[in-house]
């Protein structure tokens, strides 16, 4: 991989032929557009402008995004609004119940975005929506997907007091470019989340993701696998960082379909539990082919 200097001004590599969209075909893709519609609810799918879509909607899935689509934070690859959030809804994790119930989901992603403008960074508002959830069916596996909490125990906590079963958070990148991919984030911070979820709860599963593409280079994606297993993360996903607007840090490099394979062959080597590593791989994309085993 490149080790090319990271700069917004940098020429955009050329598209290949296996980064593909598919387009909504089947009528469930817009029953699910519809129904998030109805619940007023959010999703990463859209906010982030993930090229999996419509893929997803088309199988009656979907990630949901909540606290809002206002972000507190400007990360350089992230499509997601950055301004002065609103208030939190206070019948947003109802309604989000309602939508898994509805969509009669096995195993749902909750993300959210940044809120470092409330105390709890939103942890609270994530527990509420894991006890709806819970509530509404108990069988349901749940994974959230987190932002960092600053890696304040406290916050930590109150998500895992709630008793997801996959605590996700993502470092994005290798350590060198996190000061340009994740400007008001570090890549020790996040290390230290996952290691700090898994000593709270020993039941939890911890998982994380990267995109390739900004210009890292192998040595360094291997020293974030070792990382990451260092601190027991047990699910690795990754994949090709693609560009949502000419605002956005540009790809430097389009990985194969072929280097991602053998990447996800090192992952598994080194521990991980399970591995999913392909271009269009987003942390939540087929997210219950991982099946964690409740104690």
């Amino acid at each position: 991989m490149s080790c090319a200097k990271m700069d917004p001004a940098l020429h955009q590599a050329q598209k290949p032929s296996w980064i593909k969209v598919r387009l909504p075909s089947n009528p469930v893709f817009f029953s699910t557009k519809a129904l998030i519609s109805d619940l007023r609810l959010h999703t990463v799918c859209e906010s982030a402008q993930c090229p999996n879509r419509w893929e997803c909607w088309s199988q009656g899935t979907a990630t949901f995004m909540i606290a809002g689509d206002r972000c507190t934070r400007a990360c350089g690859f992230c499509a997601v609004m950055t301004a002065k959030p609103f208030a939190l809804e206070e019948d947003e994790p109802q309604r989000v119940a309602e939508a898994v119930c509805r969509m009669n989901l096995k195993h749902v992603v909750i993300t959210a975005v940044a809120r470092d403008d409330l105390k709890d960074g939103g942890a609270g508002h994530f527990a509420q929506t894991i006890a709806a959830i819970r509530e509404m069916d108990p069988s349901v596996i749940i994974e959230v997907l987190v932002p960092d909490f600053h890696a304040e125990d406290w916050c930590i906590q109150i998500v895992l007091d709630a008793s997801p079963d996959i605590y996700n958070h993502n470092m994005e990148t290798v350590e060198r470019l996190t000061p340009q991919v994740r400007s008001r984030a570090k890549y020790r911070t996040s290390l230290q989340v996952l290691h700090r979820a898994k000593e709270l709860s020993s039941e939890v599963v911890t998982k994380s993701g990267v995109m390739l593409g900004l210009g890292e280079e192998e040595t360094e994606l291997f020293q974030t696998m070792d990382d990451l297993r260092e601190v027991g993360c047990e699910v690795l996903t990754m994949g090709q960082y693609l560009r949502p607007t000419p605002k956005h840090l540009p790809v430097v490099e389009y990985i194969t379909p072929d280097q991602f394979s053998y990447y996800g062959d090192i992952a598994r080597k080194k521990g991980f539990l399970h591995v999913a590593s392909g271009p269009l791989v987003r942390s939540s994309y087929h997210a219950a082919d991982f099946h964690p085993v409740r104690r």
